[in-house]
């Protein structure tokens, strides 16, 4: 066996540098490793709501991470009554010019693309459906519902039958069928939209989407022909923000009416209790989180008026107690004002009767009957401090001529009379001036027993 030090030292450099050599080698695997492309994927977001502000900020935040990721595709999954115009032309636009191509997918089964949504449909690059869904009924409401005249109908559904044609045209698909959903309110099924040429696919999952999909060419809005490969393509979810789901939440018009009502009633308590603080804190929270909502929304600011007007019967209500009358009205111009609050092409984006029947009868009685509270607490006599004294009896301890001493309230004050008063006389306070009461002699009867003399 060999013990010379030389050998031994020789052979742990040589180990020292194979594990140098090593770990060298391993960093740059991984480094490598690290800067391959990540593999194509294909991003998907769903919308289940109406189409407004915030699915149209949604939307847009997708593309844009579609596009910075070189995504294959951008999938939405959608399922929608319909919402605002703005909203849904602003959404057009951004799928439209969007380099990353667009798939709309009606899903699941019992889901529709009506109204705005088949405006969507129609301007995807690739539409499908799912077996038992609907779209279509793209014909343009009249916000609040109200009867147009013949003119401004003409011209909503002109303008709306021109996007409808121009997006259509473009993507190949059936301009005359997809016009009728705008001026005869047509609504089609799945296998309808496929046989009239509205969509390309049917298909029961993504999986099955994507198989259908794989390798068929498809024109794109700039007239370009391309085709898509995405069996086996991993799916990503695009979540909504935190901001996003709060706002969204805001966004039913529901939600704002019943902040605003309940910050309304905040505050009105606040002003009938100075101090409190935490109504007048939590009031002027909520009607700042409903003005936001509101703003985004198509408010009628007449309803507004009601709504104040509402509170306005309340008060009046307690100030001369009309047995309910004015309660009532009150409860029926915030009912009133409810519905109208938001002026909406679609019933889904409107306040509902029942809630606005469940915040305002309750919030009526509630506000009358503090308000009742309030009036009778600043209509009964102080019975504290130097105010309830005022109108108390007392009985003369010692001459007053005019000034000498009187016991009230089971105390000895100073008083003042506007006539001499002998001793064991009743009289009664009218004023009180600092600690020196100011009073006027009863009508002459027995007096009560002398108190005792006080030292």
């Amino acid at each position: 066996m060999d013990s010379k030090p030389g050998s031994e030292s020789t052979r742990f450099l040589a180990l020292m540098k194979n594990i140098l050599i090593s770990r060298t080698f391993l960093s740059m695997a991984a480094t490598w490793f690290l800067c391959l492309p990540a593999p194509a994927q294909v991003l998907k977001v769903v919308v289940n709501d109406t189409i407004q502000p915030i699915t149209e900020e949604y939307i847009a935040r997708a593309l844009d991470e579609a596009q910075r990721k070189n995504d294959q595709a951008l999938l939405i999954a959608i399922n929608t009554p319909g919402g605002l115009v703005d909203s849904t032309r602003k959404i057009i636009e951004k799928i439209t010019a969007s380099p990353i191509p667009v798939i709309i997918y009606v899903t699941p089964g019992g889901s529709r693309a009506a109204s705005a949504g088949f405006f969507i449909l129609e301007a995807a690059d690739v539409a499908a459906m799912a077996p038992g869904t609907n779209t279509g009924a793209a014909h343009p409401v009249v916000l609040g519902g109200g009867k147009m005249d013949d003119a401004m109908k003409e011209k909503m559904e002109n303008d709306a039958a021109a996007l409808m044609r121009s997006v259509v045209a473009k993507r190949g698909r059936n301009v005359e069928v997809a016009e009728s959903t705008v001026r005869s309110s047509k609504s089609f099924t799945e296998q309808e939209a496929l046989s009239q040429h509205l969509i390309e696919y049917v298909a029961s999952s993504e999986e099955d989407l994507f198989r259908q999909i794989e390798g068929k060419s498809f024109k794109r809005f700039n007239g370009e022909t391309t085709a898509l490969h995405l069996t086996g393509r991993p799916v990503k979810p695009f979540d909504m923000t935190l901001k996003e789901h709060i706002l969204a939440y805001l966004m039913d018009p529901n939600i704002a009416f019943i902040l605003l009502a309940v910050g309304a009633l905040a505050l009105y308590t606040e002003f009938n209790h100075p101090g409190a603080v935490i109504p007048g804190t939590v009031g002027i929270v909520f009607i700042l989180l409903a003005v936001f909502a509101l703003n985004l929304l198509p408010t009628r600011f007449a309803a507004l008026v009601l709504i104040i007007a509402a509170f306005a019967l309340f008060a009046l209500e307690a100030k001369f107690a009309t047995h309910g009358v004015l309660t009532m009205g009150g409860i029926a111009l915030l009912t009133l004002g409810g519905l109208l609050l938001v002026d909406s092409p679609i019933p889904e984006m409107r306040v509902h009767l029942l809630t606005a029947l469940a915040v305002s009868i309750p919030l009526g009685i509630i506000t009358a009957f503090l308000m009742t509270i309030a009036i009778r607490a600043r209509r009964n006599k102080a019975v504290t401090g130097a105010e309830g004294l005022v109108g108390e009896t007392g009985v003369t301890q010692s001459a007053l001529s005019p000034s000498g001493k009187v016991f009230v309230h089971g105390e000895l004050w100073d008083a003042v009379s506007s006539s001499e008063v002998p001793v064991g006389r009743l009289v009664v306070v009218r004023r009180v001036d600092g600690l020196t009461l100011q009073v006027d002699p009863l009508p002459a009867i027995q007096a009560p027993p002398r108190a005792p003399a006080m030292v």
